[in-house]
């Protein structure tokens, strides 16, 4: 019911903010000039196609103090909460630092590739808190990193065609909305968890001689599992087979990107390349689909009540199609807001079954993924400046890993998973506000210097 809800308040939101950009009208022949500059989402253009960049050294100063610390705060909130953190990282680097719009989304990128590869890191080396699986679940990525991966390409598209407020009103609506309803779900666990720690409580009262005690199953097995030594826990969380599977998507993608980028837009191979996208996209998302369906009407026949993987849906065709959509509209909004589409693909899970732990341990193994994907493709064009692009990564690896170690301590202290679905709908808001002020910003400075407000060419913006 509640998804119902999300999507019945985001479908009429977002095509009341499009439809009302085709009211916006259309520049004359002379509009431009050669020294006007057409500012658009992640890209800031001359009229003449080059591109205006602005990186400010490496020097210690204030504004790289304060750029070290939201930097580490925001790495390390945004890879426990799953979501990267790319909405606080882009005003961050334009507001504090001075990079231009285009460099800090190329910055943006690297920052969350070093922060999930660092709660990847760590979290392969963390048993799965109440089952004898992974805690990464495989399936759950292989299902939408394909769909993610085809959504960045479409945001990146749309980035350059879209206005600036209105990518700035959209983000702003699909922020407010997955805040909102990851807030609610964060309290609707507080309270089960409230419940528990209650019944725990009695049963400590009535526990019998022997001391034997009802154990929270969100926390810890029924059963006592056999301790295993780290290295145990780290080669049973890998699955190589799958991640060979997920490492094929990731080189066909990187691979059509750099060959696109020497092609001429709009040409017929850049189309063809494009398309070749699709086959790549939706052959391991199906194979996947099919697996699920399949394992899951299996089970449905038998009477099995256990889910096929962490998600606690039934893999109905609607399922698996709203899946789809999903996917492709994190990785759109990752392309469009330069993050890795965790503002999505975190929530998501959430809505779907998958419980916090599990949830922020995938999404921030499948924003790896799409994260890396951009950073080689930024670097092959040059697009940020190296020295400023280690140090953000440094800066980031260590807030992935320690904040991951210190929410997870807090978590087995005070038993409340609830903690990680508060912290990613902290995130997500706080990117909607950083998001909201700079896009307001920056699009009235455009009305008071009578730019163009509306949709733009996607052969003659590229």
């Amino acid at each position: 019911m509640a998804t119902k809800f999300m999507l019945l308040y985001l479908l009429p939101t977002f095509s009341v903010a499009v439809l009302s950009a085709f009211f916006i009208p259309q520049p004359s022949n002379n509009f431009y000039t050669d020294e006007l500059f057409l500012s658009y989402s992640n890209v800031t253009y001359l009229s003449n196609g080059s591109d205006t960049r602005h990186w400010p050294e490496l020097e210690f100063n204030w504004r790289i103090v304060v750029a070290t610390v939201m930097g580490f705060l925001g790495s390390g909130f945004g890879t426990v909460g799953g979501v990267g953190g790319g909405g606080i990282f882009v005003p961050m680097l334009t507001l504090i630092v001075g990079f231009d719009t285009k460099s800090a989304a190329a910055l943006s990128k690297c920052m969350i590739m070093g922060a999930s590869t660092a709660s990847v890191w760590y979290n392969l080396r963390v048993p799965h808190p109440c089952r004898e699986v992974p805690i990464l679940d495989y399936d759950l990525a292989l299902l939408f990193q394909p769909m993610l991966m085809l959504g960045i390409t479409i945001g990146v598209s749309l980035s350059v065609v879209f206005p600036y407020w209105l990518i700035t009103v959209l983000i702003i609506i699909l922020f407010l909305g997955t805040s909102s309803r990851s807030f609610f779900k964060g309290i609707e666990m507080w309270k089960e968890e409230t419940l528990l720690k209650k019944e725990m409580s009695k049963q400590l009262k009535t526990a019998n001689s022997r001391g034997e005690l009802l154990i929270d199953t969100m926390y810890d097995p029924l059963i006592p599992r056999p301790e295993k030594t780290p290295m145990e826990i780290f080669l049973f969380n890998l699955r190589w087979k799958n991640i060979a599977a997920l490492l094929l998507v990731w080189v066909s993608f990187l691979l059509l990107q750099i060959i696109k980028n020497d092609l001429v837009v709009c040409s017929s191979w850049y189309w063809v390349l494009n398309l070749l996208q699709l086959p790549v996209a939706l052959g391991v998302f199906g194979y996947e689909c099919v697996k699920l369906y399949t394992e899951s009407k299996k089970r449905r026949n038998t009477g099995n009540p256990e889910s096929v993987c962490e998600a606690a849906i039934e893999w109905t065709m609607p399922n698996l199609v709203f899946c789809a959509l999903c996917g492709i509209l994190g990785g759109t909004v990752g392309g469009l807001l330069g993050s890795g589409g965790g503002f999505i693909l975190g929530p998501l899970l959430l809505e779907i079954g998958v419980i916090p732990q599990v949830a922020s341990a995938t999404a921030t193994f499948v924003m790896m993924f799409s994260s890396s994907l951009s950073v080689v493709e930024f670097y092959l064009l040059k697009r940020f400046p190296i020295p400023f692009a280690l140090y953000l990564m440094f800066i980031s690896v260590l807030a992935g890993f320690w904040g991951q170690l210190f929410i997870r301590k807090l978590i087995a202290v005070l038993k409340r998973a609830s903690l990680i679905v508060f912290i990613l709908s902290a995130v997500i808001f706080a990117s909607a506000l950083t998001m909201g002020v700079v896009g307001t910003e920056k699009s009235i400075k455009m009305i008071n210097n009578h730019e163009f407000m509306g949709f733009l060419g996607f052969c003659s913006s590229q």
